[in-house]
């Protein structure tokens, strides 16, 4: 660990900047960098993420040094401000913030107005003149200080300020006197020391001493990691600490505080977003304890303050050239910046900030797609909206803040674990809270939607939600909540846990039932950003399609082929699951032929659809991939009914599904192992693909099929299938009078294949990764039955994500990045793609570009993600070689 543990910043003073986010965190080292350019950022000092690694991993204990450091830091603070901490006469209080490298809001801890105790809170209202003030800020150090550093939980502190409002016959806050204020710290104490047992603490330095540890420890915190898992934050050692000189919105009618975006963080409108609070601290804003005014009504009551405010939004989003969040606090009239970070914004917002930054000379098309936009973002676009824009108004039984875009349907819950539960379960549900907090995360991440009664634009509902791109109602005060009854009420209408509700982030309606959703339209600058994307990437992205409707979906939505088409889906259409079924009871070769000439009609049709839709552009078709037992019914009814179809009693039916049963079909017969030992299977298939290639050439129609061999675990199994296939093939052309040109590939998903992909390469024209099997064969989990564990595995870090999820690089990835240079050494320009459901995920994607694939497939609606996430990998790629390079330049003149 760096000997230097601790980084000043403040007027004149910056040890850091904005490219040490490792090892300050994102608060720290924007608190640096603003205070480099100059902007008004009180004094402070931050305790490296090293630290916080170091003091988890030795017993809660500080390293050697740092009780010196933060000393001194607390001496730069003192004298920047020309104040002293623990001194009655002239007080310094400071704010104790977490600031992890990724932005993770409200997940780990913060502690306003430290240093303040029985003797400072009467300096303080001597040297302001203001004991309002001055007690004010003391209940609130002790409230803080209890919930976040000694585990006194927050409700009882707000049970006490609510007894005594009842008690003065006042609602607000704000009409408590001073000395109901002086009161109010009495009972907070007291409460203090019934629940920890202990005097409340006096000393300045055993204050900050306890608050910092605090932090440290919040970085372990079940929510902190809960939040981790769900956003899938990685990497990461620690969360730094800040140690900041408190400026305070709460000195009266000439103060106050806010939260503001450089640019509204649900349209993407290039106006100053955000709201503000009289009188008040930081977290009055986002805890939704009082309702703040929008920021544009500001300028009325703070004017100087408010053009600063403006002038400073655009200084800093011009610097770090994004949109930006930002924090701070006005202190009798002078305006003090707390804290800027990239904003976190809605999908359709961060198309149209891109669009319009690059319209404003602002930032380039590359950076735009490189650091503007997120996969994820795309991946919002394509949320739901209702279906009948104007049926449900009838049923519109309150209105809230439209906190995040999009609408949802689901059954009411009002407990977080319950949301949990109830998703476990297969249900879809509404999270509905008076107001949430970051204990409720995990509920959070669980429901579809969520509504609170209480809270702002930029409470933590709302900015948890838009950066998760799911629907909120937030402040929807129209509403009555109680927990106990488990239920809400607008005062007419009432609607219990398990009712179903439709949510409109978009409009903040909230409707009575389960509203019919449609599918999103993406809209004009969807499609600018994304010419723009494809003008940086190499790697071509393909879909996984069954139909021709859902390969026109996935052309419409960019992609540039097809790398999956599984077959086995076309025959549960219609009739035609009767054809597989008389195949399957077949008792000879000719039977079964028969059978699946019944089938060729019907294959040839999909094909032809399919080919179509995809004109000019490659088909990769699996050939039949699953056991024959799945086409069959194991139902008493469904037997019953198969027999009277195919006119064979029930029995016959009960001995056949018997005889298919297998321990464990995932490893059974299956895939090629079904063409090996029934090759009439693949003979139909390949005519019907075949058939449907050559007519559709004759038209006119450009075709590129490829046949695709699924599960072969040996180079003799793919040699036996591609040698009926190729037989197939001269049929159909001497049939016809008429070829086409096509390929024979296999689909790599045993680790076998991969280890022997040299031998495999020579017969084969491409490689299809099927990470899905490829990932239960690698690490032995059944992907049906690892939910049980997955989860526990992940949250205890003995996996760092669920491998069905993220490809594991590690271990699978080793066997993709073998199979595919063994590959290429056998056969030099090898097709290599991958089709399993990593292909849409972001990560992933990148390692296909790492490993040097062709393409990525996935559904239809993440080709639009696998194309941003292609692009920014091979920006990532290009920008590392160009800085090895710079680095090995330097170094080698450094030696002449």
């Amino acid at each position: 660990m760096n000997s230097r543990l601790v980084y000043r910043f403040g007027p004149g003073i910056a040890d850091g900047d904005k490219s040490m986010k490792a090892l300050l965190g994102g608060k720290g080292s924007n608190l640096a960098e603003m205070s480099s350019i100059g902007l008004p950022v009180p004094p402070g000092f931050t305790i490296t993420t090293e630290v916080c690694k170091t003091y988890n991993e030795q017993g809660a204990n500080w390293p050697d040094g740092l009780a010196d450091q933060v000393r001194d830091g607390i001496a730069h603070v003192e004298q920047a401000m020309g104040l002293a901490f623990g001194d009655p006469k002239n007080p310094l209080l400071v704010s104790v913030r977490s600031g992890a490298a990724v932005s993770m809001p409200g997940m780990m801890d913060t502690v306003l107005n430290l240093g303040i105790n029985d003797k400072v809170v009467e300096g303080i209202a001597e040297k302001t003149g203001n004991q309002r003030f001055a007690y004010d800020a003391y209940r609130r150090f002790i409230d803080m200080f209890g919930d976040v550093v000694m585990g006194v939980h927050h409700a009882n502190f707000e049970h006490a300020i609510d007894t005594l409002k009842q008690e003065r016959g006042v609602s607000s806050d704000l009409e408590l006197s001073a000395d109901d204020l002086m009161i109010l710290v009495n009972r907070y104490k007291a409460i203090y020391r019934k629940k920890t047992g202990h005097m409340f603490p006096e000393d300045p330095f055993d204050q900050l001493t306890f608050a910092i540890n605090a932090v440290f420890e919040s970085w372990n915190s079940s929510r902190a990691k809960k939040y981790r898992t769900i956003n899938r934050i990685t990497g990461l050692i620690g969360t730094a600490v800040n140690v900041q000189a408190m400026v305070y919105g709460n000195m009266g009618e000439t103060s106050g505080t806010g939260v503001c975006f450089t640019r509204n963080p649900s349209t993407g409108e290039k106006k100053l977003y955000g709201e503000y609070l009289v009188n008040a601290q930081g977290e009055d804003v986002v805890a939704g304890i009082r309702t703040p005014a929008p920021i544009a009504e500001m300028a009325s009551k703070f004017e100087g303050p408010y053009h600063e405010l403006v002038e400073t939004a655009e200084r800093l989003e011009q610097h770090y050239q994004n949109m930006q969040d930002i924090e701070f606090t006005i202190q009798e009239g002078k305006l003090y910046m707390l804290q800027t970070r990239n904003g976190k914004r809605t999908g359709r917002a961060a198309l149209r900030i891109a669009a319009e930054m690059v319209d404003e000379g602002l930032v380039s098309r590359e950076t735009a797609v490189r650091d503007l936009v997120e996969p994820r973002h795309l991946d919002q676009m394509l949320h739901p909206q209702f279906k009948n824009v104007n049926g449900y108004r009838d049923r519109v039984m309150a209105t809230g803040l439209p906190a995040s875009p999009g609408a949802a349907v689901g059954q009411v819950v009002f407990d977080a674990d319950v949301a949990e539960d109830w998703r476990a379960d297969g249900k879809k549900v509404i999270l509905v809270r008076i107001e949430t907090s970051p204990e409720d995360v995990g509920g959070m991440d669980a429901a579809e939607g969520i509504l609170t009664s209480r809270g702002g634009m930029t409470s933590h509902a709302a900015v948890v939600a838009r950066g998760w791109g799911k629907p909120c109602v937030a402040g929807c005060d129209d509403i009555v909540i109680n927990y106990k009854t488990h239920s809400f009420t607008n005062g007419t209408v009432s609607v219990k846990e398990g009712d179903w509700i439709s949510i409109n982030g978009t409009t903040g309606e909230v409707v009575v039932g389960a509203e019919e959703l449609r599918e999103p339209s993406v809209g004009g600058n969807f499609s600018t950003f994304m010419s723009w994307v494809d003008e940086f990437r190499s790697m071509r992205v393909r879909t996984n399609a069954d139909t021709p409707d859902d390969a026109k979906k996935a052309i419409e939505l960019g992609a540039e082929g097809i790398g999956l088409c599984r077959t086995e889906h076309m025959f549960f259409e219609g009739d035609r699951i009767l054809n597989i079924r008389a195949m399957i009871l077949a008792e000879d070769p000719k039977e079964r032929r028969e059978a699946l000439r019944g089938l060729l009609p019907h294959q040839k049709a999909d094909f032809l659809g399919i080919f179509r839709a995809m004109a000019g552009k490659p088909v990769t078709i699996r050939l039949l991939d699953p056991p024959l037992h799945e086409f069959l019914p194991h139902d008493q009814k469904g037997q019953e009914q198969m027999a009277s179809d195919l006119g064979v009693s029930v029995d016959v039916i009960k001995a056949k599904v018997a005889a298919l049963d297998e321990i464990n079909p995932m490893l059974g017969h299956r895939g090629c192992r079904l063409g090996v030992t029934y090759p009439s299977i693949t003979r139909m298939q390949t005519r019907a693909i075949l058939e449907a290639a050559v007519e559709l050439a004759a038209e006119g129609v450009a075709v590129h099929p490829e046949i695709m061999v699924p599960l072969a675990g040996t180079v003799e199994e793919f040699v036996n299938q591609k040698a009926i296939v190729q037989s197939v093939a001269k049929e159909v052309f001497d049939e016809k009078g008429r070829s086409v040109d096509f390929l024979i590939g296999t689909m790599i998903e045993i680790p076998r294949a991969a280890l022997t992909a040299d031998a495999i390469a020579k017969e084969a024209d491409f490689f299809s990764f099927g990470t899905n099997d490829l990932t239960q064969l690698t690490y032995g989990y059944s992907r049906d039955d690892a939910g049980r564990f997955l989860p526990y595995y992940v949250s205890e870090k003995i996996l760092p994500n669920d491998p069905f999820q993220v490809l594991d690089r590690v271990g699978v990835g080793q066997l993709v990045k073998m199979g595919t240079e063994r590959g290429r050494g056998a056969r030099s320009g090898l097709k290599v793609g991958i089709c399993g459901e990593h292909g849409g995920e972001p990560s992933s994607v990148e390692f296909c570009y790492e490993v040097g694939m062709d393409y990525v497939s996935c559904s239809p609606f993440r080709v639009p993600i696998a194309r941003l996430a292609a692009a920014q990998a091979e920006m990532a790629a290009k920008r590392s070689n160009g800085q090895a390079n710079a680095t090995a330049a330097k170094e080698a003149a450094a030696s002449v």
